[in-house]
């Protein structure tokens, strides 16, 4: 819904969302040009928390950086996490047990879950409801509990290793699982009739902020994103990695490109993942979860990247090495960062309190913008 914008410079004033505001879900700050409640012309403003994490990992050993990679994305940590070891394990040429990876992906998923769960509560709550947020987080504090007993951490995660794991999974970790599995499918069903289907929600989000794939490729957005306007990208399908290839799942992808659609991806996510840590666990190997052999990280020159599918879309590392113990040049593709410039074009003409809905529909995690 949009109205014939004024560009008079007297009809207009502007108006500064952030960069401590509660609808940001972060340090971000967005300056906007409003004509009455509609927005004229937006800008996003980041930088706040920009913590270096680029020039750290050229600074700093390849094992040393392990635990930065979870500082950039507090809520998905682990899929971070994922992505570099498995940069270095291939241009090192590292051998990982077979029960290490199944573990990975075990844990990513569950991870993955966790992620949304906050981000449907907050999302929302940030349109009204308070309720559905109280109810998500219960839910998560089962995966955080899950995850704390074999990380030894309930937020950022040092837990994988260049070869494998820092620590095992056991059986009370197993079993833990399998009981979270229905549960969360309960859940599902709850929240489906208590907001997917509330008509106030779906008018909130029905034809709110349409996105096009042709802008999507524009700013080479990912993700849910990307895949709520019917862009079928995901990188565990599209360019395989761990054992994500034994796995059946499928990638939800709808057509409708507005804000509901975004909503309804995650959504649809959360059973998939389901399905992967279902499988994970029927299938996960007995074996161990390091190489028998450790040896010296010791990459050749070249050029390297990885890429991994995290609960906000495509994050990929390119490493250039020298051949040295630090890399040359580290670089982080980050998916929000894209994904936040939709944001700049695509709400002029917005009503205001729908430009916080598109903003929720994004799932912006600012520290990993400002890496």
């Amino acid at each position: 819904m949009s109205a014939p914008i004024r560009i008079r410079p007297d009809e207009t004033f502007t108006l500064n969302v952030g960069p401590q505001h509660p609808a940001t879900h972060g340090v971000l700050r967005v300056k906007m040009e409003m004509d009455g409640e509609y927005i004229v012309n937006a800008e996003t403003v980041i930088g706040y928390i920009h913590r270096m994490h680029e020039k750290m990992g050229e600074l700093k050993t390849y094992p040393q950086f392990l635990m930065n990679l979870s500082r950039m994305d507090y809520l998905g940590a682990l899929g971070y996490s994922h992505g570099h070891v498995l940069l270095i394990e291939k241009a090192a040429g590292i051998e990982v047990p077979e029960r290490a990876e199944y573990i990975r992906a075990i844990t990513v998923e569950l991870n993955r879950i966790a992620s949304h769960l906050f981000w449907f509560g907050a999302f929302v709550m940030d349109l009204g409801g308070f309720s559905p947020l109280m109810y998500a987080l219960q839910d998560r504090e089962y995966i955080l509990d899950m995850l704390e007993a074999v990380t030894g951490s309930r937020l950022t995660y040092s837990y994988y290793r260049f070869g494998g794991l820092y620590n095992d999974v056991d059986d009370d970790f197993i079993a833990a699982a399998r009981r979270f599995i229905p549960r969360m499918r309960t859940s599902m069903k709850k929240y489906h009739k208590l907001v997917t289907g509330n008509i106030i929600f779906k008018k909130r989000l029905e034809g709110i902020a349409p996105l096009s794939p042709e802008i999507i490729r524009k700013y080479g957005a990912t993700g849910a994103v990307a895949r709520g306007s019917g862009i079928n990208f995901d990188v565990r399908k599209n360019e395989p990695y761990s054992v994500y290839p034994e796995f059946d799942f499928d990638i939800p992808v709808f057509h409708e490109c507005d804000s509901l659609a975004r909503y309804k991806v995650r959504m649809a996510e959360i059973e998939q993942s389901l399905r992967i840590i279902e499988q994970g666990l029927d299938k996960l190997p007995g074996g161990p979860i390091m190489p028998e052999k450790k040896k010296p990280i010791k990459i050749a020159p070249g050029d390297y990247y990885q890429a991994v599918e995290t609960a906000r879309g495509s994050f990929g590392i390119r490493l250039v090495s020298d051949g040295g113990k630090t890399p040359y040049r580290l670089k982080l593709r980050s998916p929000t960062y894209s994904n936040m410039h939709l944001f700049d074009e695509s709400c002029r003409g917005m009503l205001i309190m729908d430009a916080l809905a598109f903003m929720g529909s994004l799932d912006l995690v600012i520290p990993e913008i400002d890496r």
